[in-house]
């Protein structure tokens, strides 16, 4: 696996933020409620967390520079890591008796973005 530059990281970084920009004014659109934009826990990170109705949603963003290559964007490891940040973040956003899932939005130039509903199941 070869080392990326600082000026590919640093474009990697850009590309990323704007792909959860894009993912944002997409759930806005969808009549979606963002609550919080790339929350840290010591579990991991979530990219956005948003509320419609009584449905709490934590959304990890992958942007990628070609459709393509988003079908190997998001794997297992990762799909964990943000269960368990959304799992430490939970008490601080839901409410009692809020449906709780994690989706996955999929963003490349060009296309629409791709959203996977409910991406994570506890015990996955």
């Amino acid at each position: 696996m070869s080392r990326r530059t600082k000026s590919q990281r640093d474009r990697a970084e850009r590309d990323g933020r704007r792909g959860e920009r894009l993912a944002e004014l997409f759930l806005l659109v969808t009549g979606w409620r963002v609550l919080a934009r790339r929350v840290k826990t010591p579990r991991g990170e979530v990219d956005i967390v948003a509320r419609r109705g009584r449905t709490l949603c934590f959304v990890e963003v992958k942007w990628r520079r070609t459709k393509a290559e988003l079908d190997t964007a998001i794997s297992l490891p990762r799909l964990r890591r943000v269960a368990a940040a959304a799992e430490a973040l939970a008490p601080r956003f839901a409410k009692p008796g809020d449906a709780q899932r994690v989706d996955v939005m999929l963003i490349a130039p060009g296309c629409w973005p791709r959203r996977i509903v409910n991406a994570w199941q506890p015990g996955s």
